[in-house]
């Protein structure tokens, strides 16, 4: 059973950072790409990052250089930092398994708040 477990939400303010993870299991992680995902309140899933087996990633425009996705393949964990915060990325973070959108399988979320 594919189990995915994020970490790291909070209240931020604007320009602030945060550092998210996502612990999996269920399946092999090392041989699948991974990808986040969000939801704000009231909108539509919103794709955010990617990244692939070997460590290629792609990110949606709004986030490019301030989010950085990564993976730790021993730990069977997929991170996201999140750098330079705005208002607008206020939203439920999901992990997911694979790389299309919208994914089969994601995680419960967790929360991330930036506000002054």
């Amino acid at each position: 059973e594919v189990h995915l477990v994020e970490s790291g939400g909070g209240l931020v303010q604007p320009g602030g950072s945060l550092r998210l993870s996502c612990a999996a299991s269920g399946f092999a992680f090392e041989q699948q790409p991974m990808m986040w995902v969000r939801q704000a309140p009231g909108k539509g899933l919103y794709w955010v990052s990617t990244i692939y087996v070997g460590g290629a990633t792609t990110n949606a425009d709004s986030v490019k250089g301030r989010f950085t996705i990564s993976r730790d393949d021993a730990k069977n964990t997929v991170y996201l930092q999140l750098n330079s915060l705005k208002i607008e990325d206020t939203a439920m973070y999901y992990c997911a398994r694979g790389s299309a959108f919208p994914p089969i399988y994601r995680g419960q979320g967790t929360q991330v708040t930036v506000s002054s």
